[in-house]
């Protein structure tokens, strides 16, 4: 039996963020959210886990209002038991690691799984301030797990070669996007989904947020050039494509 922690993201749909035409800031207004990528291979690695062998899967998010449907998600992918944590706006991942770790302490827990950066900030450095907060190793980076009693061996791909780490319980583990395919969830889990509780609860620390200076898409400008005659133009652009393959 393991007990699991799985944090999950909401985020903005990035299909749907398009920047601002005058300023290149990204326009926000009535994107709707949704549980990141990352978070949904985490949520799936847990629930296989908990199939594997045995125990139970409880999921945390930093939440709002729309919360509740993302958590739902989770519910309907497998997750048994889900805490939002409200009130907690910071861009700060120190900050954010210790709002986790206090609430990750007073839950059962022997792994805690997360991606292994998000996919807004793109740090890659919560996992390990809350591997530091709790005091426990950190596995980083895993593309598969597997537990044997109270022991957690993790396989990561680096550039030229496979790397095996392992580490008694509790650990904290970071995944990549290829340590699975998250699954649709059945049509019975879904709707069971909607009738698990939801806990939610205000951030009780507060501190000093990380602020972006600029978050502005790049201006892209193009070489335009016109051509009356089609055979000429069609020569020139025949040319570019030569030199760019080079």
């Amino acid at each position: 039996m393991v007990d699991i922690i799985v944090l999950i993201k909401q985020m903005p749909d990035l299909e749907q963020v398009k920047p601002d035409p005058t300023t290149g800031e990204p326009q926000l207004k009535n994107v709707p959210l949704k549980l990141e990528n990352l978070s949904e291979n985490s949520v799936e690695e847990a629930v296989r886990l908990k199939e594997k062998y045995g125990g139970k899967v409880t999921a945390i998010i930093f939440g709002n209002e729309q919360s509740s449907a993302i958590l739902k998600k989770a519910y309907a992918m497998g997750a048994d038991e889900g805490h939002i944590i409200t009130g907690f706006k910071g861009n700060n991942p120190s900050l954010t690691a210790k709002v986790l770790g206090e609430k990750i302490r007073a839950l059962k827990h022997d792994i805690v799984i997360l991606g292994n950066q998000s996919a807004d900030s793109i740090s890659g450095l919560l996992a390990g301030k809350i591997a530091n907060h709790l005091g426990i190793p950190l596995l980083g980076n895993a593309n598969s797990i597997e537990v044997s009693g109270s022991t957690v061996k993790v396989k990561r791909a680096l550039e030229e070669n496979n790397q095996i780490i392992q580490a008694d319980f509790p650990v904290v583990i970071s995944v990549t996007q290829e340590i699975n395919e998250p699954r649709l969830p059945p049509v019975m889990q879904i709707m069971q989904a909607g009738r698990k509780p939801i806990n939610t609860e205000a951030a009780t620390l507060t501190g000093r947020e990380v602020k972006v200076l600029s978050n502005k898409a790049p201006k892209s400008e193009r070489k335009k050039m016109v051509f009356e005659d089609v055979d000429k133009g069609i020569a020139e652009i025949v040319k570019v494509i030569r030199e760019e393959s080079r």
